[in-house]
């Protein structure tokens, strides 16, 4: 990467544009945006190890679309191995699908719909069996205490796993039949549904999947306790990527944390933070982190730069530590700071593997939040900041009451933020697409073909906030 002119200050997202170059790629679909650090991603893209983020229909989710998700650290031992099992048993293409039956109430359908971005529910008998399908519209105008069987219907296309046709041909038969939910059998079981965009989505995302071609699972380690014991249980339970996270990575305790897990030899990637200078960067490596995350203080419930003063503007963090670590053989994610698809193809072209991205996803239907509903009808997911008196709460439940009040006055995240989902992207497979399409331009109108390329071949120029704001759509005529 170059700077149009050198840069007299530190630089955050909103700071900086890419300069377009001359280009030989002809199309956003030629290039390759896999991750390249040993982590399996095939996009380059993180769901955050926060509690109101990721769940296990996150990881599942990101995992079939190419990406990763991580559990936090606060999740019991006993719950990731649930989790990890579940994902693993998931299909890298069927989607998973919401399940009723017959003798559920329209009542239970309607609070199971906002549990995924599907606009049907599947119906099975008690001993499993396929026996249709209830959609949102055939739950409206009636008592909602109706059984599920008396408004069930038969879908328009099923399909077979034994005798399942290409996913061309699939979209073909969904869209003639004007379809938009397609159970998949396996005989007369359930395996999984298919939807005409989830088709279309398939063809276009790898899996990011493990050796037996099972969907991969990241899980985080804190540094206190006994780090190396559940470091090894989580690589036990099926964990595919390790993260031994903090606020500040660069202390003692972190590279105490890391020896002791490098020591175990686990064969998966272990990745530290958070750091955002070079010095971070060497020691955390030195200690054994085969990645590095990079970020302190531009997430959106964070509010540890207003608290302490600490912290460094994102862009300049992920272009100081991606240098170090790639002098080193690593490579480092960007955790935090990103609101549009233009901060995350900065982020690559600063030279970070990855994206770590929080409250952005926060606000889907794949995150573990009950959905709510405000007084002008519009719906959202309550998001807060790992390191506010509301998670460091949940993370000492164990300890005594004076203990767990101390460690409370120390807050440094918002406890409560609406996440409102967006109407037209609800899903995180929603921004997914955005994201990655946004990219995938990036690196066209960068000639590159792939992401070490793509760090190769950026011109990055320094912007005011007039120029910033001139790149902004404008919603409506001035």
């Amino acid at each position: 990467m170059e700077f149009l002119t050198t840069p007299t200050t530190d630089l955050t997202y909103s700071d900086v544009f890419l300069v377009p170059s001359k280009s030989e790629v002809t199309s956003r679909m030629d290039v390759d945006i896999s991750a390249g650090d040993g982590t399996g991603a095939t996009i380059p893209l993180v769901a955050a190890n926060m509690t109101a983020v990721t769940g296990r229909r996150m990881v599942e989710t990101m995992a079939r679309r190419g990406g990763l998700g991580i559990l936090p650290q606060d999740v019991p031992l006993d719950v990731i191995e649930r989790v990890a099992s579940w994902v693993k048993d998931r299909h890298p293409v069927f989607e998973t699908p919401l399940k009723v039956r017959p003798s559920d109430t329209v009542l239970d359908v309607l609070h199971l719909l906002g549990k995924r971005n599907h606009p049907a529910a599947s119906v099975l008998h008690d001993d499993g069996t396929f026996a249709g399908i209830v959609r949102q519209e055939d739950c409206e105008g009636v008592d909602r205490f109706s059984s599920v069987e008396s408004v069930m219907r038969q879908p328009g296309v099923t399909f077979q796993v034994e005798s399942f046709p290409s996913l061309v041909e699939a979209f073909g038969q969904m869209d003639a039949a004007g379809a938009l939910y397609a159970p998949v059998l396996d005989g007369t079981g359930l395996a999984g549904i298919l939807t005409p965009r989830g088709a279309l989505r398939s063809g276009m995302f790898t899996p990011a999947v493990d050796e037996a071609g099972k969907l991969r699972v990241g899980a985080a380690v804190g540094i206190n306790g006994d780090v190396a014991g559940r470091a090894a249980a989580l690589v036990e339970y099926g964990v595919d990527v390790l993260v031994v996270d903090t606020a500040h990575g660069h202390q003692q305790k972190m590279l105490d944390a890391l020896a002791a897990v490098k020591s175990l030899d686990l064969p998966v990637p272990v990745v530290a933070g958070n750091v955002v200078s070079a010095s971070g960067v060497r020691e955390l490596a030195a200690a054994g982190a085969d990645i590095i995350k990079v970020g302190v203080g531009p997430g959106a419930m964070c509010t540890t730069r207003m608290m302490t003063a600490v912290g460094r503007p994102q862009f300049s963090s992920v272009l100081d530590c991606a240098a170090a670590a790639r002098d080193l053989g690593k490579h480092v994610w960007a955790d935090g700071g990103v609101r549009y698809p233009r901060d995350v193809a900065l982020a690559l072209a600063a030279g970070a593997s990855q994206v770590m991205i929080g409250s952005w996803f926060a606000g889907t239907v794949e995150s573990p939040g009950d959905l709510v509903v405000d007084a002008d009808g519009r719906k959202y997911k309550e998001s807060f900041g790992m390191a506010s008196a509301r998670a460091v709460q949940n993370r000492t439940k164990s300890e005594d009451a004076y203990s767990r009040a101390r460690k409370a006055m120390f807050e440094e995240g918002i406890s409560t933020s609406r996440m409102y989902l967006d109407p037209e992207r609800p899903s995180v497979e929603d921004l997914l697409d955005m994201i990655t399409s946004g990219v995938r331009s990036s690196m066209t109108y960068a000639g590159a073909t792939d992401l070490d390329r793509f760090r190769e071949r950026a011109v990055v120029g320094v912007q005011s906030a007039a120029g910033y704001e001139e790149g902004r759509p404008v919603q409506q005529s001035w």
